[in-house]
C-alpha cells in the first residue's frame, strides 16, 4: 500500500527551478516568538506558506485531569497571558453554570469582573497595536502603547497582587474586593487615556505610510473567515457584527451600552489588514465606554460596604453533576471556549478542552498569503494578533 502524501510533501517535492524554500522564524522577531513559517517563494513573491507550530506546548489540557477546578485557574491564566482576566472569566463562568450557581453571583462581583476584563482587553489590544507598528516599521506607537498599558498593569496588580497572571476571578466570587480608591484611580486613568488614544490615531491610524502598508493587503473574505472558524477582530474585520458579549449576553453585558465595530473597507477593501487593526482601535473606545458605566454603578448603587464578602458564595467543594458542557466568551482575540466532561464524583474534571481563538485565526494564514510579497506577509501575520501560548495550549 502506497503511503499517503501529506500536503507538505505535495508542495515541496516538485519545486519549479525558480522556486525556493525559505524559513521565517522562530528567530525572526516579526513572528512573535515561536512560530516557524516555511515559505515557497518565487523571488519576492510568496507562492505558499506552511506554518509550523508546537514549540510552546504547555500541556494545559492534561494538567486539568489532575487538578481541582479552583487549582486550574492559574493554568488558565497562562494560555493567552496578555488577557489573563478574560481567560479566568470564561473558565469560571463555565464551572458556575455547571454547578447551577451562576444566577447567585452578587451584582457587585459581576461588575468588578467586567471592569477588570475590559481593562485587560484594552491592555491586550494596546500590545497588538504597538507590536503591529513595530512589524510595519513604526517604533513610536510601540513605546506609547506600552506606556499606557503600564497604567493598566499597575491597577490590575493593585487589585490582584500579580502583575500579569492574576488568578483573581474565582468560582463563586473573587480573590478579593477592589482596593479602596481603585474606582477613583481607574477614573483618573480613563480621563488621561482618552486624549492619548486620539494622539495614537493621528500618529498611526491616519498615517499614509501605515495605510499604504496595510490597506488592501491580506484581504480575508467573510465566507473564508467563517469557514475557518475565525472569530474576534479577525471575523469582525471582515464585516460581520459577531460579538459573544451581545450574542450570548453573559455576565452583565446586556445591561451595558456599547457598539460592535466592524471592518468597512474605508482605506482599501473590507477584511484587509487595516480593517483588522481599526477594529481593535475602535474596540478600545468601546471598552472605555463599558469601564465608565461599570465605575458609575460600582460607586453608586453597588458601592462597597463593610459587610460585603467577595468569597461568600465560594462553594466549599466543586463537584458538578455528570455532564458534557461547553462555555464560550469574547476574548480580545476571539471566541475562547472550554469543553468540560465531568463524572459527577470528584472535584477533578475528567476532561477539559480549550478552544483557543488564536489557533483558528492562525489557520487561515496560508489562505490569505498566496501571491503576496514577503514584506506583506509580515504585515498579514501581525494583523492576526496571535499569542503562541494559546495556539499550543
Amino acid at each position: 500500500m502506497r503511503p499517503v502524501k501529506t500536503r507538505y510533501t505535495q508542495l515541496t517535492e516538485h519545486l519549479e527551478p525558480e522556486e525556493m524554500i525559505i524559513n521565517m522564524g522562530p528567530q525572526h522577531p516579526s513572528t512573535h516568538g515561536v512560530l516557524r513559517l516555511e515559505l515557497i517563494t518565487d523571488g519576492e513573491i510568496v507562492k505558499e506558506v506552511l506554518p509550523h507550530m508546537g514549540y510552546l506546548h504547555r500541556c494545559f489540557e492534561k494538567h486539568c485531569e489532575s487538578l481541582s477546578y479552583q487549582q486550574i485557574i492559574p493554568f488558565v491564566d497562562r494560555m493567552d497571558y496578555l488577557a489573563s482576566m478574560n481567560n479566568d472569566h470564561a473558565f469560571v463562568m463555565g464551572v458556575e453554570r455547571m454547578m447551577g450557581i451562576d444566577k447567585d453571583i452578587p451584582k457587585r462581583i459581576e461588575y468588578i469582573r467586567v471592569l477588570v476584563c475590559e481593562l485587560n482587553r484594552i491592555g491586550s489590544h494596546l500590545i497588538a497595536i504597538g507590536t503591529y507598528g513595530i512589524d510595519i516599521g513604526a517604533f513610536t506607537p510601540f513605546l506609547w502603547c506600552f506606556r499606557d498599558r503600564e497604567h493598566i498593569m499597575n491597577m490590575l496588580e493593585w487589585a490582584s497582587g500579580s502583575r500579569m497572571l492574576y488568578n483573581y476571578i474565582w468560582v463563586g466570587g473573587l480573590f478579593y474586593d477592589l482596593p479602596v480608591g481603585f474606582e477613583e484611580r481607574c477614573k483618573e486613568f480613563i480621563d488621561y487615556f482618552k486624549p492619548k488614544l486620539q494622539e495614537l490615531n493621528e500618529l498611526l491610524t491616519d498615517n499614509q505610510i501605515f495605510i499604504n502598508r496595510t490597506a488592501g493587503v491580506g484581504i480575508l473574505p467573510l465566507d473564508v473567515a467563517i469557514n475557518y472558524g475565525c472569530s474576534g477582530p479577525m471575523l469582525r474585520g471582515s464585516g460581520l457584527k459577531w460579538d459573544l458579549r451581545r450574542i450570548d449576553e453573559y455576565s452583565v453585558y446586556p445591561e451595558l451600552e456599547f457598539d460592535i465595530p466592524i471592518g468597512k473597507g474605508e482605506m482599501g477593501k473590507a477584511g484587509d489588514c487595516w480593517d483588522r487593526y481599526k477594529v481593535r482601535v475602535d474596540e478600545i473606545v468601546e471598552s472605555v465606554r463599558i469601564i465608565e458605566q461599570c465605575l458609575e454603578r460600582l460607586q453608586k448603587e453597588l458601592k462597597r460596604t463593610p459587610e460585603f464578602d467577595p468569597r461568600a458564595k465560594l462553594p466549599k467543594k466543586i463537584i458538578p453533576k455528570e455532564q458534557d458542557f461547553y462555555i464560550r466568551a469574547e476574548n480580545p482575540k476571539g471566541e475562547l471556549g472550554y469543553y468540560f466532561i465531568t463524572d459527577g464524583k470528584t472535584e477533578i474534571p475528567k476532561r477539559v478542552k480549550a478552544r483557543a481563538p488564536s489557533f483558528n485565526n492562525l489557520s487561515v494564514l496560508p489562505e490569505i498569503t498566496r501571491g503576496v510579497l514577503i514584506a506583506d506577509l509580515v504585515a498579514i501575520l501581525g494583523s492576526i494578533d496571535i499569542v503562541l501560548g494559546e495556539v499550543d495550549r
